[in-house]
């Protein structure tokens, strides 16, 4: 606990992922305007943006994305308006071109609006749990966005990919974990906003102090304060009788003949089954209910996403196979991928939809157990498989325990339970409600990135642009109210211009994003786009 006079700074930024590095390039001074020599090609929208006269940080995004719904071009329907525009002034053809890299976005720099600052985050390096690797899977796995659509302001993708390759990147690319990783790592020396951010380093004890925050962990009093720790931080942790089988895998000192057990029916069990060696034996335990809660894989087109559509195949065909069969493997005759060929699936993936492990038993010394499972139906008799370790991978969630109670419970809505409350354990529809009514949760406290409910990197931009052009405006004002004290009385009164709009984010109630592309999660959406892009890894 730092200790001493407090040091004082405009605002602090918590976390140090993508939406962090955005908002801090915006805040040294990068401001976005709207390039007339580049018009957007929704002519509705050109001719409302050719009306404004000044920056990208003081808009009515009502106004100017009220005819979204009813247009030809392909919005999101689940991102935040102002997120939506955004997205789509910095990449107007994201979704249907990757190689034209048009953008209606003309950044300049104006030091003198630049709002002293700090960006502190957990992660080792910038980018937040693009650096981290909590689940144990390969680094190398694709990404779902292609790499355009996970670039940031002043140095993209592209870019980094000529500086560390030497060639000009392939159009479609779908850039590796590590790659992304090492992207946002070198961004802030890239853009020059280094100095302000401080990685490794964990934040606690923020408390309302007057009309400022303290920050207890690091001594620091600021006017502002912006949460940016996203929604991916905390694992989900599997329920006692789950947890020795945690453990066996670090008691392991050679390859296990016996199968992993994988739980779960998302991104990052896929990652896991696809991660593990070809011969790899693997019962899969997931949810299955594709009417009301389908999988995300469900959106994922064979010839786009070739690995987790073949994960999603082998768990439709197991859910196909009668409950009455289950020591029976179901018959795969469509042609399948490279990847689905490259291991005798038959062999090596049990996949056992909606079922319960009620029983836990070590054996062989530690080095593996039995487990008892329930099918759905309790008419069923439980069965035993023995198997060698867990991954338990069923999603993560965010945490605002740095926040004191008494702020937590300003942030949080008024109905979040007491319990999630002390814990402050966030998931994207945490927040959502708030975040549809205002960015600024709590007088001087902003949400960005996913705590927002808008988990993609793209829809990013929207939030920091909001936040940022408060910030520069109180920033603004703060500075004249001490030049008007300091001026004699003749000298008059001096005006602050602060644009032409007001700068509500109120929209319609929009639930937080599940749609893996931003768009309804329609299987047939992707399969029509085909090569659309996805993102599950968030900013």
């Amino acid at each position: 606990m730092a200790h001493g006079e407090p040091q004082k700074i405009d605002t602090v930024i918590v976390g140090n992922g993508p939406s962090a590095l955005i908002l801090s390039y915006i805040l040294h001074g990068h401001i976005p305007y709207y390039d007339k020599c580049s018009p957007h090609p929704d002519a509705i929208l050109h001719e409302k943006l050719l009306r404004l006269g000044h920056d990208l940080l003081d808009l009515d995004f009502d106004f100017l994305t009220e005819h979204f719904s009813g247009s030809r071009f392909s919005y999101s329907t689940q991102a935040l308006p102002l997120n939506v525009l955004l997205d789509t002034l910095v990449r107007p053809l994201g979704e249907t071109d990757d190689a034209e890299k048009k953008t209606c976005i003309r950044w300049a720099y104006e030091p003198s609006r630049a709002v002293a600052h700090v960006v502190i985050g957990q992660a080792r390096s910038a980018g937040g749990q693009w650096v981290e690797n909590p689940v144990r899977a390969s680094l190398d796995i694709g990404t779902l966005s292609y790499a355009g659509m996970i670039s940031l302001p002043g140095y993209g993708f592209d870019e980094h990919y000529q500086r560390r390759n030497g060639r000009p990147m392939p159009v479609y690319l779908r850039p590796s974990r590590r790659a992304v990783a090492d992207y946002v790592a070198e961004y802030p020396y890239q853009v020059g906003i280094a100095d302000s951010i401080r990685n490794g380093e964990h934040v606690e004890g923020i408390s309302r102090r007057g009309d400022s925050f303290y920050v207890a962990s690091h001594n620091i009093l600021c006017k502002n304060l912006v949460l940016a720790s996203g929604i991916f931080s905390e694992v989900i942790q599997p329920r006692p009788l789950l947890r020795p089988l945690v453990d066996l895998l670090a008691n392991q000192t050679e390859p296990s003949a016996d199968p992993l057990l994988v739980i779960g029916s998302g991104f990052s069990a896929a990652d896991v089954m696809i991660s593990s060696p070809p011969d790899q034996k693997i019962i899969h335990i997931y949810k299955w209910a594709p009417s009301t809660s389908p999988s995300p894989l469900r959106a994922c087109h064979h010839q786009a996403y070739p690995e987790y559509a073949g994960i999603y195949r082998r768990m439709k065909l197991a859910a196909s196979v009668s409950p009455k069969h289950k020591d029976k493997r179901p018959k795969y005759g469509r042609i399948m991928s490279g990847f689905e060929s490259s291991r005798d699936w038959n062999a090596t993936y049990e996949g056992l939809p909606n079922t319960e492990v009620t029983g836990v038993q070590a054996t062989d010394n530690g080095l593996a157990a039995t487990v008892t499972l329930q099918g759905a139906s309790k008419n069923e008799l439980p069965f035993q498989r023995q198997v060698s370790g867990l991954a338990y991978v069923v999603g993560r969630r965010g945490s605002l325990n740095y926040l004191s109670p008494v702020l937590l419970g300003q942030v949080l809505p008024a109905d979040t339970g007491s319990q999630a409350a002390s814990a402050g354990m966030i998931s994207a529809q945490t927040l959502r409600e708030k975040a549809n009514e205002d960015l600024e949760v709590a007088p001087h406290v902003f949400i960005i990135g996913s705590l927002t409910g808008d988990s993609l990197i793209r829809f990013a931009y929207g939030g920091c642009a909001y936040a940022a052009g408060k910030i520069m405006r109180n920033a603004a004002e703060s500075d004249q109210s001490k030049e008007e004290l300091n001026k004699p009385k003749s000298n008059g009164v001096v005006k602050v211009c602060l644009g032409e709009y007001e700068t509500p984010t109120s929209s319609p109630k929009i639930p937080a994003m599940n749609g893996l592309d931003g768009h309804e999660s329609s299987p047939m959406s992707l399969v029509e786009r085909s090569y659309m892009s996805l993102d599950r890894r968030k900013g």
